[in-house]
This record gives structure tokens, C-alpha cells and sequence, in this order.
């Protein structure tokens, strides 16, 4: 079952870096998929993790500007085509993964798109629900068996979701979260789209408990990356993440710091034995009150397993496809 949504004692945290962790752990010949490893705190994960010994592949979009950003990084990394929003890419990504290894020890779903202007899929399903949390959804399901298998072989996989105190924002909506009876809004999408990735760690974990498999969510914090390329700089001045001289506010992370939290749930033996739960700081979030600054904190409805089986039900009824975890 999913463990309790409370912090431990970690020797890690706010300021903490991606290479600080990742050194502390044994990763060393594991074999790790991260998506969108080459942009944002995804290039910091993927560099850590190579550094740190483990064979990486990264899903890429971009696949030239990923061979671009990662070339001359120290470690055994690789390049695979992934378009989330594309149910066939994703196919072909894990049909390609499989002729190069049998089993994964570890994935990392960490592309995202944030707070973009209504867009749809070519299912027209809503861009931020789609790339954020189906194609996630879908690429899990297609890579279970290489996870299963690392575990048969004596290992202890884990899934991390990147998820987002966006998930504050809102909860989502079961009947329509491809926002086509509702007037379309970037924000609550976002929110909704965090949440899911939130519940999906958590029934995953449900799941794959059983399996020896263990699912965690991650806040990454706030950090300054081409996330916020669908936000002018007059809309991220108001929010307070930039001043009016255009210096980022002094709360942010480095993109090296934002990294950390992904590669602390992906690899601390502190979680061995643990999972279900919403990461930040690297350690596990505490629940929010009425006084938790809106930058923190997990908000109940991510804890909800009702929801959570709700969206795992609708999520198969979207993609057409059975996860049997």
C-alpha cells in the first residue's frame, strides 16, 4: 500500500544538486529511461545519472537538438525518438528500447508542456492532459514488462512522475479533461494535468507494489527553463518570477537543484521499500494547511485513491489500451 505522505530524514534538500544525490546512490549499470532528458532540469537528470554511472536513454521530441545538448556529456547515454502526444512515437520508443535491453531499472517521465494555448492532439485530446499525463500513461504501460523484468532478475524498479505544486491549482475533471464543454483555461489545465500526474503515481504504486515495482511523484520546485516558453515575461513578472529588471526571483532553483528531487526519488535507498507518495526537496511533501505558502505542500485530492483508480479507468478508456499492471 502507499506509504504515508510525511516527511523522513533526508541529508538533502532545498539547495540540494542533482550530482549531489545521484552520488550518494549506486546506480551504476542500471539502465534508465528519462523523457525529455535534454532541456530544462531533464538535461541536469540525465547528466547526474550518466555521471553517476547508469546507461541512459533519453526520449526526445527533438532528437537532433537532443544530440546537440547532450554531446560530450560524460557516461553512456543514447537517443531515442518520443513524441508523447503521438501514440504511434511512443510505440515505436519502447519497441526500439526492447532491442536494446530487456529490462529497465528505472523511468523517469519528465517532459512536459505547461500553461499553452489550447491545443489538441491529432486524437483531439487537450495538449497539456495528452503530452503530460496520457503519453506518460501510455509509455509506462508499453515499458511495464522491461520494469517486471528487472524486478524478476533482483532488482527494485522505480517510476518517477514529474508532477508540479501545480497540482494546488486544482483538482481535475473525470467527465470532461479534454475541456470540451468547458471554456478553455491555461492554468486550470496545467493544474489538472499535474494532478493526473500526481494520481498516477499513485495507483501505479497500487499496482505495482506487487510486482516489486514502486511509483513516486516529484515536485521539481520553481526553476527558470523553456517550460515557461508559452509565458511572456510581463505574465512572469506579475506572478512575481521575474522583477521588472528581469531578474528571476531568488526562491528559484537551478536547473542542477531542480534536477535533484527526480533523481533523490528515483535512487535513495532512504525509499527503499516505500512509494505512492508526492516528492519535494528531497524528501517526501508534507500535506498542506490553511498556512503552507502556495509553493509547497501536497494538496489532499493527490492522496485521493478513489480518484486515482477514477483517472487509471478513464486514462485506459482515452488510450484504447489495457494497463495490467
Amino acid at each position: 500500500m502507499p506509504s504515508a505522505q510525511k516527511p523522513i530524514s533526508s541529508p538533502f534538500g532545498y539547495r540540494s544538486t542533482a550530482r549531489e544525490v545521484a552520488a550518494a546512490s549506486d546506480v551504476k549499470g542500471k539502465t534508465i529511461v528519462v523523457t525529455g532528458g535534454y532541456s530544462g532540469i531533464g538535461t541536469e537528470t540525465v547528466r547526474a545519472l550518466a555521471e553517476a554511472g547508469a546507461k541512459v536513454i533519453v526520449g526526445a521530441r527533438r532528437p537532433e537538438t537532443a544530440r546537440e545538448v547532450l554531446e560530450g556529456m560524460t557516461g553512456d547515454i543514447a537517443i531515442l525518438p518520443l513524441d508523447l502526444s503521438d501514440p504511434a512515437s511512443i510505440d515505436a520508443f519502447a519497441e526500439k528500447l526492447a532491442e536494446q535491453t530487456s529490462t529497465l531499472d528505472i523511468l523517469i517521465n519528465n517532459a512536459a508542456i505547461m500553461a499553452s494555448p489550447l491545443m489538441r492532439d491529432s486524437r483531439g485530446y487537450e495538449m497539456q492532459f495528452a503530452t503530460n499525463h496520457l503519453g506518460h500513461f501510455q509509455l509506462t504501460q508499453r515499458l511495464w514488462p522491461m520494469l517486471k523484468a528487472a524486478a524478476k532478475g533482483g532488482g527494485s524498479p522505480r517510476v518517477v512522475t514529474v508532477s508540479s505544486v501545480g497540482h494546488r491549482l486544482n483538482g481535475l475533471d473525470l467527465d470532461d479533461p479534454n475541456w470540451e464543454t468547458r471554456e478553455y483555461e491555461k492554468w486550470p489545465a496545467y493544474g489538472q494535468a499535474k494532478s493526473a500526474n500526481a494520481l498516477f503515481a499513485l495507483q501505479l504504486d497500487t499496482l505495482g507494489e506487487a510486482h516489486g515495482i514502486r511509483s513516486f511523484a516529484v515536485h521539481p520546485g520553481g526553476i527558470a527553463t523553456p517550460l515557461q516558453r508559452h509565458l511572456t515575461m510581463e505574465e512572469q513578472v506579475a506572478m512575481g518570477w521575474y522583477d521588472d529588471e528581469g531578474n528571476v526571483h531568488e526562491a528559484f532553483k537551478s536547473t542542477e537543484e531542480g534536477a535533484a528531487t527526480s533523481v533523490w526519488a528515483a535512487t535513495s535507498p532512504l525509499l527503499d521499500g516505500m512509494g505512492g507518495v508526492y516528492c519535494e526537496d528531497c524528501n517526501i511533501g508534507a500535506m498542506a494547511t490553511e498556512e503552507t505558502p502556495r509553493g509547497s505542500g501536497v494538496s489532499p485530492h493527490i492522496r485521493d485513491e478513489g480518484l486515482a483508480k477514477g483517472l487509471w479507468a478513464k486514462s485506459e478508456e482515452l488510450i484504447g489500451i489495457k494497463f495490467a499492471a
